[in-house]
């Protein structure tokens, strides 16, 4: 059997760095869906951040699956969940610091789902879970932290990366560090060798 094509539904440079460093051959284009808006209307309906951030991946997958249904398209999301309310990515510098404010001495969840096609249609889901705990942070620290990397932090929930300056701002950390990037990898690498899409 010939391995499909690999498509990764996502512009991530993070995700696609750790598919890279995995050794994996594949494509990735964005997958163009108003996360916002889909994200606004779901919460107003009551659905739980997993199946938030589980459609989410599924409608970006599903996305470029329509236009490569041969491929296997991998579609990505992660929400952060704070006391059962999804956060999304902040607007402006205020608003990260406000989010930060809230998150201090607190425990969150971030939640990351892959939901992949083949064929034209979903063959397989993941969700993965990690526990994070931020240090009570002092507000001069907190404005500092957000002027000095708004750029990159302004696309990444709960307005932090972990794999930079953001581990400062944390005391505990449970959970699988790929989950916390934002990409289950090792899940989604044990179903490509089952499926023998890539070598074992």
């Amino acid at each position: 059997m010939t391995a499909p094509e690999i498509i990764l539904a996502s512009s991530s440079k993070t995700r696609v760095q750790m598919l890279n460093a995995a050794g994996l051959v594949f494509t990735h284009a964005p997958a163009r869906i108003d996360e916002e808006a889909i994200r606004a209307s779901l919460e107003a309906e009551g659905a739980k951040p997993r199946d938030i951030a589980d459609l989410l991946a599924e409608m970006k997958s599903r996305k470029l699956a329509e236009k490569n249904p041969d491929a296997f398209v991998i579609g990505c999301d992660q929400v952060l969940d704070f006391k059962g309310k999804v956060w999304g990515k902040p607007s402006t510098e205020q608003d990260a610091i406000d989010q930060l404010t809230q998150l201090r001495g607190q425990t969150h969840h971030l939640l990351s789902a892959i939901v992949a096609y083949h064929q034209g249609e979903p063959v397989w889901r993941h969700i993965g879970k990690a526990q994070l705990t931020m240090h009570d942070v002092s507000d001069q620290f907190l404005a500092g932290y957000v002027d000095r990397n708004w750029d990159s932090i302004r696309h990444s929930a709960g307005c932090y990366l972990l794999e930079h300056e953001g581990v400062r701002l944390f005391s505990a950390v449970q959970g699988d560090y790929f989950t916390i990037l934002g990409l289950p990898l090792l899940p989604l690498l044990g179903y490509l060798r089952s499926r023998g899409f890539i070598e074992t």
